[in-house]
């Protein structure tokens, strides 16, 4: 069995990978780039799960077993922004730091106990002909934007993503303590029970 994971991220793709490969080690997990995909996804959707489906559909478009995530960071003081926008707050796609620091000068005035926010990733599954349903699962993680970054690790708002319950934000966590308690652990979870029971074999 291919799957593909619609992405280019390669942190994404990483993550993705650790949690898919030991559903089965005969999966073959390829990328956007092993299928010869040109050119860029339009996520105009806005949620989370639009923008995953979408994903995950162009690549069942091209007859291979598409799985993809769509994730942000949803600000409780913001409105849940920047939301969808995440990756391109600043107005530029894939600017961590321009990123970060829009959302620390837009929440400057916010006391610390109203700087909640959750890590949102949605995990889309389609299937090529529409064999199946396509699979849509949620995960969130709840956490609080701190005032400056800490921790060297990880990848997007990590470095201000503090968790209360390990002290520590996300870039400070090692890849196997992110993976117990993310957003995008927790969507796995329920999409890797999704997929099982459309092939009990695994």
């Amino acid at each position: 069995m291919k799957i593909v994971l619609a992405s280019r991220n390669a942190h994404k793709i990483k993550e993705l990978y650790a949690f898919i490969s030991p559903i089965d080690p005969s999966i073959e997990i390829l990328s956007l780039d092993d299928i010869g995909f040109v050119g860029d996804i339009e996520e105009d959707g806005t949620t989370f799960e639009e923008n995953a489906l979408i994903k995950a559909k162009a690549v069942a478009a091209m007859g291979y077993i598409g799985i993809a995530d769509d994730s942000g960071l949803a600000v409780d003081a913001l409105n849940g922004a920047p939301g969808v926008y995440s990756a391109r707050y600043s107005g530029e796609h894939g600017d961590d730091h321009k990123n970060n620091m829009l959302l620390l000068e837009n929440i400057k005035h916010v006391p610390d106990e109203a700087r909640t926010a959750q890590f949102v990733s949605v995990i889309a599954c389609a299937f090529p002909d529409n064999a199946h349903e396509p699979i849509v699962c949620r995960g969130e993680c709840p956490g609080t934007i701190l005032h400056a970054y800490r921790g060297n690790g990880g990848f997007g708002y990590d470095p201000l993503f503090y968790y209360a319950p390990f002290d520590k934000t996300y870039a400070e966590m090692a890849p196997e303590e992110k993976n117990q308690i993310s957003h995008r652990a927790n969507a796995m979870a329920k999409f890797i029970a999704a997929f099982k029971e459309i092939f009990p074999t695994l």
